[in-house]
């Protein structure tokens, strides 16, 4: 048997409702298996803020400190003050977002089964910004040759693990940007030569963007820059229906922190309506992480099965309120605890 000690940060907006759904699932999971958990949950966000005047109070620091991963709603206006400083503070270099056709979802295709692997800690999300005078800002754009090969070989790793096409395509724009790009691309050709397995490949993130709606079947994993990433990730996820079913996780060599990619959607905060998958699928990627990390293979398949709880409820036609069906987030959470064992 085997306890993890989890901490879980409400959020706001749709956030504590999101996190109750991911809670109960856990607790689901704690009571039927031999997969246990101990759940803290903390403050951060807004309500965070105008409750301690800081949106990541030290004592939620702490907890999450103490913890051996981070199960995370979706925050506010101070996101940034949140997330970012988490990413920073535990070194979550990977941020890894899965997009997948699931059913009854409206999807360009229903074979899409991919995920974008975005370096998490350079690039202009540095925030290094100055102004040159006052009607110019000038950004800078950091790019390393470590940072570059760490998540490089996050991304081939993550090829190999995954049961599908073992290809990794390497996108960028190294045509204008030859220095920050250009040693991006250089550095993941070389890491490419230590996998000769996997299919390799690159695309400048504009005709990546194209390829994403044209034949999103073809991807399988996508490695990236910060910017390029995020943007990337979004659009992957409006290809398989939007941003309720789309999981993330910021993944560091000992830490690792997993969240909704959607926002806080305050205006359907507290009607009971939204649909709560993108966290359970959160949850689900906790399990995986942590069972790969502790060689336990129980929690693997605790993980596998919310995912298939959440394809049979959707399967079955069984979806919340916000996109186009008749369950509460509460009753929707409910089915999937129930259909899991």
């Amino acid at each position: 048997m085997a306890r993890y000690n989890i901490s879980l940060i409400r959020g706001d907006g749709i956030g504590p409702e999101q996190a109750a759904a991911a809670k109960k699932i856990l607790e689901t999971i704690s009571d039927r298996s031999s997969t246990r958990f101990t759940i803290n949950e903390v403050d951060a966000g807004d309500t965070a803020l105008a409750k301690h005047g800081k949106a990541l109070p030290e004592s939620s620091v702490d907890t999450i400190r103490n913890s051996q991963a981070c199960l995370k709603g979706p925050v506010g206006e101070s996101a940034a003050d949140v997330i970012i400083v988490l990413r920073r503070m535990f070194d979550l270099y990977a941020n890894v977002r899965p997009a997948k056709s699931y059913p009854n979802i409206p999807s360009l295709s229903d074979k899409v089964d991919l995920v974008t692997v975005r370096e998490n800690t350079e690039d202009v999300y540095l925030g290094w910004e100055f102004n040159a005078d006052e009607n110019t800002v000038v950004a800078l754009r950091i790019t390393s040759e470590r940072a570059s090969r760490r998540i490089a070989e996050y991304a081939f790793k993550l090829a190999i693990l995954r049961d599908n096409k073992h290809k990794v395509v390497a996108v960028h724009k190294a045509n204008v940007l030859r220095k920050g790009d250009g040693l991006f691309a250089t550095t993941c050709k070389s890491v490419a030569k230590k996998y000769p397995k996997i299919d390799y490949s690159e695309l400048y993130v504009d005709a990546c963007s194209m390829n994403l709606i044209r034949n999103p079947e073809e991807f399988d994993v996508v490695v990236t820059t910060n910017l390029f990433g995020d943007i990337l990730s979004d659009e992957a996820a409006q290809v398989v229906g939007g941003l309720g079913m789309g999981p993330a996780a910021n993944i560091g060599d000992s830490f690792a922190l997993f969240e909704p990619v959607h926002g806080a959607a305050f205006d359907i905060a507290g009607k009971n309506a939204a649909n709560p998958s993108s966290i359970l699928l959160s949850a689900k990627m906790m399990l995986e992480w942590l069972g790969n990390r502790h060689g336990d293979k129980n929690a693997i398949i605790e993980g596998k099965r919310i995912d298939d709880a959440i394809i049979s409820a959707l399967k079955n036609g069984n979806k919340t309120k916000d996109i186009g069906g008749k369950l509460s987030t509460a009753e929707f959470t409910e089915l999937v605890a129930k259909t899991m064992y």
